[in-house]
């Protein structure tokens, strides 16, 4: 019989809609004002904390809807925004600079919702408000600094192989090793090919000028240059997550560049001297002849100073620096022979030497990994910057077992500290510096205003839609309004449902353009029909002649129209991949309500039956 769908894709259809309806609902609750916190140094945020700040707010008269101990950050959601600032200051005093308190934004949709995966679209930049930057690392400092390593390289290993030079220097040209005579010349160059192939060398001797080259080559040049990218976006995205800020986007543009958008940011100066702060490491000598009595009374010698241990207590240790972190070029967390936590730190040529030649007259004495960093106090000064407050604390006390060079471990930790400890060396700083060359501010008012513009123009265009197809083509009218319904939630509820999607304002224009195109296609389908009536077909045949003639050009347009929204989700950035997004999930849900799912009702409704006329 024709056109009589299966019982099983009726369900199906049925089902697929259901979905993502529910899916979609997710949207209809808003948002909570709520403050986040999140432990920064070397504490964790547990359920003593969670009782304290909840006791906090009890003193301070703030009624909390709901609070939520998850991923070690606390989410306290309160009742309005007032609430929310006075929340946001009680508890920073109450818990101090171990922990990072920001305002933020919490979705309100219902428990039970949540835990059947329910979740509201995620708002970009445009819409939700905040700060946007264009970041660029400067890759020619990452390559000097490579290259003054390299020197450094050079010198300790002709040393160790005996080979004499007369000079190591950085030209224009490359690092030229001068030597005395061709035969050593020649006996470098061979030694030095051993070493690796990062360097491309060249015998460049004339005369009595016998001279080695060495250039980085073109591999090793692009390794280094991603290496600093990636180690500054590690670096970026840590010290925007001491921001505290929800859905943050961190990510690269191009070979040279970073794009930071911290949606709800509106003080730009305070993200912009957090992201360019500095933290550093460095290694110390315990002075372990200071009494723990006068030390503990604040009095030490003037060669030494006190400072607070992570984890409490404090510690004296001398003023003079061993090493500073700057020369630390690797930081792993690993594990000695009896399965004990330890922290592998590597350091560069120059690093190594110095680190020698300090720890061999100090075998067995404490040495102490003291961290600094630079955060922000909250406070401006009388010239409008922020005011920045250094923070000191020993992450670590070890006891030196032998002369330590290039490459040694730190002990005396568990394996969560030692973990965090790598992390701290790895992305305490910028590897190499970077410059705002883009920088955009977009208030909370201006993305409201985006959305209420987008959704007036969306309802406009769908009533103006909707009231057409009714008069147009009456019956079959409304069963492809019904449908446009069905792909306006559909891609609502997908949008909802991928974890990466973000809603734009181009985003929203590509909801818009996607009614227009799920509508031409019920267009094109309901001109077959008419068409095969007005050849005299039966009514059953030209429903069943519509939909299959009409579905290869329908296909075809959405298919060349999807390829398009591919190559500009792969090539395209930012709000370009948000307009491809949403268009490429329109494309999809549309073809599926206006063939699949028009039919299913056609079907239902006039399928099999004896007509003689046809509402459409």
């Amino acid at each position: 019989m024709l056109n009589k769908y299966p019982m099983w894709k009726n369900i199906m259809v049925v089902l697929i809609i259901a979905v993502g309806g529910f899916y979609a609902i997710p949207n209809l609750f808003g948002e909570d004002h709520a403050v986040q916190v999140v432990a920064t140094r070397g504490v964790e945020v547990t359920a003593q904390t969670q009782a304290t700040v909840t006791d906090v707010l009890a003193s301070n008269d703030i009624a909390v809807k709901r609070s939520e101990l998850e991923n070690g950050q606390l989410l306290v959601r309160v009742q309005n925004p007032e609430q929310q600032l006075t929340a946001r200051e009680a508890i920073s005093e109450a818990l101090g600079d171990k922990y990072t308190v920001a305002l933020n934004l919490a979705p309100a949709t219902p428990e039970w919702l949540e835990a059947l995966g329910g979740g509201p679209m995620k708002l970009g930049l445009d819409l939700r408000g905040g700060v946007h930057f264009l970041m660029e690392v400067d890759m020619s400092e990452a390559v000097r600094k490579m290259e003054e390593a390299k020197i450094a390289d050079f010198r300790s290993q002709l040393r160790e192989e005996k080979i004499r030079y007369a000079g190591v220097r950085k030209t224009p040209r490359g690092i030229e090793i001068k030597f005395r005579d061709a035969d050593t010349v020649g006996k470098a160059e061979r030694y030095l090919k051993t070493r690796g192939t990062d360097m491309v060398y060249s015998d460049i001797s004339s005369g009595d000028n016998f001279v080695l080259l060495a250039n980085m080559s073109e591999i090793y040049l692009k390794q280094i240059k991603e290496e600093a990218l990636q180690q500054n976006i590690t670096t970026i995205r840590n010290r925007v997550n001491e921001l505290g800020v929800a859905e943050p986007v961190v990510q690269r543009q191009g070979a040279e560049r970073i794009v930071v958008q911290l949606p709800g940011v509106q003080d730009t100066a305070r993200a912009k001297t957090i992201l360019g702060a500095t933290a550093s490491i460095e290694f110390r000598m315990v002075d372990d002849k200071a009494s723990p009595t006068a030390a503990a009374s604040g009095r030490v010698s003037a060669s030494s100073e006190i400072f607070d241990r992570r984890g409490g207590g404090q510690v004296v240790l001398k003023k003079e620096v061993m090493l500073t972190g700057d020369h630390i070029t690797g930081a792993q967390p690993s594990f000695d022979e009896y399965s004990r936590p330890q922290v592998s730190i590597s350091l560069d040529a120059k690093g190594g030497s110095i680190f020698s030649n300090v720890t061999k007259d100090n075998i067995g004495k404490p040495m102490a990994t003291l961290f600094i960093e630079y955060k922000d106090s909250g406070e401006r000064k009388e010239d409008g910057s922020v005011k920045m407050t250094k923070i000191e604390e020993v992450i670590s006390v070890a006891t030196i077992q032998a002369r330590l060079g290039r490459n040694f471990v730190i002990n005396g930790l568990d394996h969560k500290e030692a973990q965090s400890l790598a992390l701290l060396l790895r992305a305490g700083a910028l590897i190499a510096p970077v410059t705002i060359v883009e920088e955009r501010t977009i208030g909370p008012s201006l993305g409201a205003e985006n959305i209420e513009s987008g959704m007036q123009a969306m309802i406009w265009g769908m009533a103006i839609v909707l009231l057409f197809m009714l008069i147009y083509y009456r019956a079959f009218g409304f069963i492809a309004n019904l449908a446009l319904m069905a792909n306006l939630i559909m891609v609502v509820g997908v949008m909802s449902m991928i974890p990466g999607a973000v809603l734009t304002l181009p985003g929203i224009a590509g909801m818009v353009l996607t009614v227009g195109m799920a509508v031409d296609g019920n267009v094109l389908v309901f001109e077959r029909i008419r068409e095969e009536l007005l050849a005299g077909r039966t009514v059953q045949q030209a429903i069943h002649e519509g939909y299959g003639n009409a579905f290869s050009t329908i296909a075809d347009a959405n298919i060349t129209t999807f390829m398009t929204a591919l190559i500009l989700f792969a090539v395209g950035t930012g709000a370009v991949k948000g307009f491809a997004v949403t268009l490429m999930i329109g494309i999809a849900t549309s073809m599926f309500t206006s063939i699949v799912g028009t039919r299913s009702v056609v079907n239902a409704l006039w399928g099999g039956k004896r007509l003689k006329t046809l509402s459409i």
